[in-house]
């Protein structure tokens, strides 16, 4: 995301060899409400994606054809062509990533969802931060990512991250480290000199789902502090008294 968190379009020069970094993530919303569709448009785009829109199924099939979005948000009661349809004939050429999103809220209407290859379903109303939510995680149990290369590693001198292995080296050794200390370090080190407040730093990495204390973060700053000290004078995990936290880089 460019402005909170998750996947964002960069530019960085590179610094001791490499800078990886995760693209933008191209999002299709297909529903026939274009209220709906301008609602999510606006904030995804907030939140650092880039998104396409469609309002009917013929449409929504000729964009994703179009555009090779990374993930597709698709409503059940379109025209020309409804969300089954287009589910299904996404699913005969692609494993793209699919959100069902629907007023329809049945066990069995999911039920068929997901046996068409929809990855997840949403019933309306829904809320706009939770749709950011499951993108990131379907992507994330997906693996998928803009043109497949979405970057799973950042790597610093003497640190590398790993998102796929969910590992953490330092100096050349795999330290052993909790899941949730690794996701906070890569949130920090993929967006490098950039301050995240405690409560951003919560609902991007902990999710919307987390209601716990902002102190959380503390902690497990304190906890990668440890494992990280004394690794590289070419870059910190830093305090910004009275904001939050950064992972700060030295040109």
């Amino acid at each position: 995301m460019a402005a909170a968190g998750g996947f964002a379009r960069t530019g960085w020069t590179k610094f001791e060899g490499k800078w990886k970094t995760m693209s933008v993530c191209k999002v299709l919303v297909a529903d026939d409400d274009s209220n709906i569709c301008e609602l999510l448009r606006l904030y995804l785009e907030k939140e650092g994606h880039t998104v396409f829109t469609a309002n009917d199924g013929e449409e929504a099939l000729g964009k994703f054809q179009e555009e090779n979005p990374d993930i597709i948000l698709l409503d059940i009661m379109m025209p020309k062509l409804d969300g089954w349809q287009v589910c299904r004939e996404i699913r005969k050429k692609s494993d793209c990533p699919i959100i069902m999103i629907t007023a329809k809220g049945e066990t069995f209407d999911k039920v068929l969802g997901l046996e068409l290859g929809a990855d997840d379903y949403v019933v309306k109303p829904f809320d706009a931060k939770e749709i950011v939510a499951r993108i990131k995680a379907v992507l994330r149990r997906t693996g998928k990512s803009s043109n497949e290369l979405n970057s799973k590693e950042v790597s610093y001198d003497k640190l590398v991250v790993n998102m796929v292995k969910y590992e953490l080296k330092v100096d050349g050794r795999v330290v052993d480290t909790p899941p949730k200390e690794l996701e906070l370090l890569f949130h920090l080190a993929s967006n490098p000199n950039r301050v995240y407040t405690r409560d951003q730093l919560l609902d991007e990495v902990w999710g919307f789902e987390y209601y716990g204390d902002s102190r959380t973060v503390d902690v497990h700053v304190k906890r990668l502090r440890e494992k990280l000290e004394g690794v590289s004078d070419k870059w910190s995990l830093k305090t910004v008294w009275g904001v939050g936290y950064k992972f700060e880089v030295k040109e």
